[in-house]
């Protein structure tokens, strides 16, 4: 039985989508991993064929589609021989912060670009010394008449060299609680004490720019406010399940595309002579991948549903995350083990998506944050 009530418009949206990315970004990526870095020309194109911001309005210039399209951009942009394509995370993550919460006039001055692909956005939360415990967040927000004053250093960015509108958290130093104090604001690239930092060198994902992003005296009119003031850390945590929920979908399709790949790969070299031995063992951790992607996707889908029904999925947002990021871990292991020597050579994604995997865990909250989380929901 089909979980997600898929459409013939979703297939053919699904087959738009692959064909774009095996004819425009695959040949690519070599030069992207290598630059570390997409050029924003990739993101105008992707604006262009409609696969940027797919559940946005048609009155602010978006589709209007549903929640399953933007799945579907997901799941077949991590399946491209490289895990850095930035769009969902612009897509999905940041620019639901701007269509919730923010300004009418905000809405219509900024949504159109953020779907043509003309504007690029990041969102800016983790701190030196702040990240998954948001409330520590030191980055001060001050009144000076019409004006905010904007100070404090960010890091970890994704998209940060990219970006030209940053969603960014900050704190009211005179609020002492620390789920009262936070407020977030939109800041424009080229705004006065606005610095990007240096392009960070990561142990994987080398195509996606992450970066430091500084604050310096930087003043932004007040009606760049999004949400109400103080009302950040709330925002944030509602926000930060759909978040979740992406990682979840990142993490299925990566480990789909890992295990599609070595088994035609054990398929082609196993037995006597050949560089894989056809063994049991061999067998049985290809069934147990296949076995763990196939729980994945159920439980993924399932959730999705739920997810676009609005029901409280916080708990199950949480186990997907922590498991799926987990497993797709397992698996990209379990890869390697397979192709054994030949999973060195960069010529092949396995060593790639090895390395760039390894950031599931941690990102969108650790995976610890999510026990947490799922420890406190059944009164632990």
């Amino acid at each position: 039985m089909e979980i997600l009530s898929c459409t013939k418009q979703h297939e053919h949206f699904r087959k738009r989508v692959r064909d774009f990315a095996n004819e425009e970004v695959i040949p690519n990526v070599e030069q992207w991993e290598k630059e570390r870095i997409i050029p924003k020309s990739a993101w105008k194109r992707l604006g262009e064929e409609g696969f940027l911001c797919t559940t946005i309005s048609p009155e602010y210039g978006g589709p209007g589609h549903d929640f399953i399209h933007a799945y579907i951009v997901a799941d077949e942009l991590v399946k491209t021989n490289h895990f850095g394509m930035g769009p969902p995370t612009h897509s999905d993550i940041v620019v639901p912060y701007l269509n919730t919460f923010a300004s009418e006039k905000l809405k219509k001055k900024y949504l159109p670009g953020c779907v043509s692909g003309e504007i690029i956005t990041a969102i800016v939360i983790s701190e030196p010394g702040a990240g998954s415990d948001v409330a520590s967040i030191s980055a001060t927000m001050e009144d000076d008449g019409n004006e905010l004053v904007l100070n404090g250093a960010k890091t970890f960015i994704t998209n940060g060299i990219n970006c030209g509108l940053a969603v960014v958290a900050f704190r009211d130093p005179a609020v002492d609680n620390p789920y009262k104090g936070l407020s977030i604001c939109l800041v424009e690239e080229g705004t006065p004490g606005f610095e990007k930092g240096k392009k960070l060198d990561k142990l994987g994902m080398y195509s996606q720019d992450t970066s430091e992003l500084f604050f310096t005296d930087c003043r932004i009119p007040k009606e760049n406010l999004i949400g109400t003031r103080g009302a950040g850390f709330q925002m944030l945590m509602q926000k930060l399940q759909q978040e979740r929920l992406m990682v979840s979908i990142f993490s299925v399709g990566a480990a789909e595309y890992l295990l599609e790949r070595t088994i035609k790969f054990y398929k082609e070299n196993s037995g006597k002579g050949k560089v894989v031995p056809n063994s049991q063992s061999n067998q049985f951790s290809l069934v147990e991948m296949a076995t763990d992607l196939k729980l994945g996707r159920t439980f993924l889908e399932k959730l999705l549903a739920e997810h676009m029904e609005g029901n409280d999925v916080v708990t199950e947002t949480s186990m997907a995350k922590f498991w799926t990021a987990e497993m797709v871990n397992r698996v990209a292991n379990g890869c390697l083990d397979i192709y054994g020597e030949m999973g060195m050579l960069e010529k092949d994604p396995v060593s790639r998506y090895f390395r760039d995997m390894r950031i599931m865990p941690i990102f969108a909250g650790t995976n610890e944050i999510m026990r947490q989380i799922i420890a406190k929901r059944m009164g632990l």
